[in-house]
């Protein structure tokens, strides 16, 4: 189902093209020279400057609020025709507003609002850009707005708990869903989407636009940022980076959920990297013969955070949480010790 404002599509070389048919009172033409003229123009639109310029990927600018670390996270935006398209509403009200305020500034129209995945740091701020833009559609999958409207896993709850918090008392949910593999036509641009999980959220949808090759891949990537691996997905979140890459093979530049936008294929290469270093030190601590068994004892437990930390070291956390890399290990020791090493996907095999 398409929804939304209609694309705009590149021209291709002589679309349209009409054939004039010569009264018979005039002299008849030479056929030769014309065919020669348009066999010439057939073949620089295939091999020359009309086909570079038809492959050539648009430009669009992206433009993008960060909030501040711990726990940094992006909103995102990418101009269209007609609007801007925005990408998660961040977690905070204050950051909300804040990054209304910077979609403001453009002085473009909004067309539409979307959401990649219900955590609490993406959709915080829901309300806020709802009240900025009353007649913006937000998008999302119907997993990720059922999980909004629920609040299933309590994390909306826990965020309104923490000290200092500036959470929404109310979740605005999205009134848009997209369908599994929907085509958008949002701002006059073509956005292909594709649902993934569970990895590192139970439901995570991504949003290509492949004239510009820009991929929102939500916290699928995150760009030299310590992850959270709180929900025990890490091989789900492998095999989701495995079906990412596959699915959207043209894309140039990933704008992560957190962290800065870089070429596609080596962000997933990083997260990918990441993840399974991770995952082999708490493989190597649980291991049978390791000091504390199937268990990880304190000693592990700081061993496996220090080597995490040699590897990548200054990388600030996703979240604000300052006990996540402890969360992180416990987490993934338990996924480990439930995992069948015979039904194991080979991305999640260790050395």
């Amino acid at each position: 189902m398409l929804v939304g404002g209609g694309g705009s599509a590149v021209p291709l070389p002589f679309r349209g093209m009409q054939v004039v048919r010569v009264p018979s009172r005039r002299r008849p033409i030479n056929p030769r020279p014309l065919v020669a003229v348009l066999a010439a123009a057939v073949l620089t639109g295939c091999t020359g400057a009309a086909a570079t310029a038809v492959d050539e990927p648009v430009e669009r600018p992206v433009g993008r609020y960060a909030s501040a670390n711990p726990g940094s996270v992006n909103t995102l935006w990418m101009e269209g025709p007609q609007g801007l398209v925005v990408v998660d509403a961040q977690r905070s009200m204050t950051d909300g507003r804040r990054a209304v305020a910077e979609v403001r500034r453009t002085g473009r129209p909004v067309a539409a609002i979307l959401i990649t995945h219900a955590h609490p740091d993406h959709v915080g701020g829901i309300g806020v850009f709802s009240e900025a833009f009353p007649e913006v559609p937000v998008y999302a999958s119907g997993a990720t707005a059922t999980t909004i409207a629920t609040d299933g896993q309590g994390f909306y709850e826990l965020t309104r708990g923490l000290p200092g918090a500036d959470y929404a008392a109310e979740m605005t949910v999205p009134d848009r869903l997209i369908a599994p593999g929907e085509v958008l036509e949002v701002g006059g641009l073509r956005v292909e989407t594709a649902e993934f999980g569970p990895g590192e959220s139970e439901s995570a949808t991504a949003f290509y636009e492949p004239a510009s090759g820009a991929l929102f891949a939500g916290d699928l990537v995150a760009a030299e940022m310590t992850p959270a691996l709180l929900e025990g997905h890490s091989c789900g979140w492998l095999t989701d980076l495995d079906r990412l890459e596959a699915r959207f093979p043209d894309a140039r530049t990933i704008h992560p959920g957190h962290g800065d936008p870089g070429p596609a294929d080596e962000l997933v290469a990083a997260q990918r990297d990441y993840l399974r270093e991770f995952r082999e030190l708490v493989r190597t601590a649980t291991a049978a013969g390791s000091p504390g068994g199937a268990a990880v004892d304190e000693a592990e437990r700081s061993s496996i955070i220090a080597g995490t930390e040699r590897s990548y070291p200054g990388f600030p956390s996703v979240a604000s949480l300052p006990t996540l890399m402890d969360e992180n290990v416990r987490a993934v020791a338990a996924e480990i010790a439930a995992e069948d090493l015979a039904t194991l996907p080979p991305s999640c095999r260790g050395s």
